[in-house]
């Protein structure tokens, strides 16, 4: 059972003014697509004996099915980042594209103009439930192969005599490891000490492949755990590139980072920081596709999660599972 007009079955297709054009019901039918590209299914149980109810009717609000299984009722709302959002689809659809599409990133204010939302907030909370749905699944392969490991230091430009930049600033420290050619793992971690950084590669990279990183101390005897060993660059004698060892890829996408944070975002509070390093590696490892099927891959990390406002405001960032 396939609810979608034909002409919107490749939402990848689409060029950003198609999408500012769209009405709720195309919207509708493209979130449909995307969550149930065999036939809608139940947001609560999984059924796919489901029965659209006549938006018709003034009873009925629009876009709401019945399970005939379990007997409940859903939107393609239920179960997602945008359950109970009084934000229109529509806007969700541009919010997803905006996001996905803008190589720095795009701030709340700018997608409060682009999208006509009533409020600052509204738009800062719909961006975060964005890039909570772009966050790497659980279940996601280790890195292999080649893996560059690297760290920076995040939080917006210091002011003039403020304190020290890199190693023993007060911003906080990201660590990156990204395979040559392939997928990125970026997060934020309390430090950088032997015990943190080391733990963290074992923790995302597979046993089998090698490990290349600058001269920190922290890393040292990192390669006993790894089969390909460990490879080091040293920048503090000038060195950044010995043979095939360099950690350019790591830092070519903290440049990215940084140039988001510092003329898009400005500043980015510790807390977020994580849904942040979240965005900028999805559009890392889904930098070789259009803006169009980048945005529809963010759209099918939509469902299982939902960020609650009053958590966010209370510095809580944990999201609520759904169902």
């Amino acid at each position: 059972m396939k609810y979608i007009p034909p002409k919107f079955e490749r939402f990848a297709e689409m060029s950003a003014i198609d999408i500012c054009r769209l009405t709720e019901d195309e919207a509708r039918a493209i979130l449909e697509h995307i969550r149930w590209p065999e036939g809608v299914k139940c947001a609560h149980c999984g059924s796919d004996n489901v029965t659209r109810l006549n938006s018709k009717s003034e009873k009925v609000r629009d876009g709401l099915i019945q399970c005939n299984a379990c007997r409940k009722q859903f939107t393609v709302m239920i179960g997602t980042v945008m359950e109970d959002s009084h934000i229109t689809l529509r806007q969700w659809v541009q919010a997803f594209h905006s996001m996905s599409s803008h190589k720095k990133g795009i701030s709340a204010l700018q997608l409060q103009r682009n999208l006509g939302l009533g409020s600052y907030k509204s738009a800062w909370h719909l961006a975060h439930r964005i890039r909570l749905a772009m966050k790497e699944g659980a279940l996601a392969a280790a890195l292999k192969g080649t893996v560059e490991v690297d760290e920076t230091y995040i939080g917006g430009k210091p002011r003039k005599g403020s304190g020290k930049r890199g190693r023993g600033t007060k911003k906080a420290p990201v660590m990156a490891m990204v395979e040559r050619g392939g997928r990125i793992i970026t997060k934020p971690v309390k430090n950088v000490t032997a015990k943190t950084l080391k733990s963290a590669i074992r923790e995302a990279v597979d046993s089998e492949s090698k490990i290349i990183t600058d001269e920190f101390r922290s890393y040292i005897g990192i390669g006993k755990d790894f089969k390909g060993g460990h490879g080091v660059v040293n920048h503090g004698l000038g060195q950044y590139v010995n043979g095939d060892i360099s950690t350019n890829t790591a830092e070519s996408f903290f440049a990215l980072v940084k140039r988001g944070v510092n003329s898009t975002f400005h500043h980015i509070s510790k807390k977020h920081l994580g849904r942040y390093c979240n965005e900028f590696s999805f559009r890392w490892d889904n930098r070789k596709v259009t803006d169009g099927e980048r945005a529809e891959e963010a759209v099918k990390g939509m469902e299982g999660e939902r960020l609650m406002l009053k958590n966010l405001l209370k510095g809580n960032s944990e999201p609520c599972f759904v169902r």
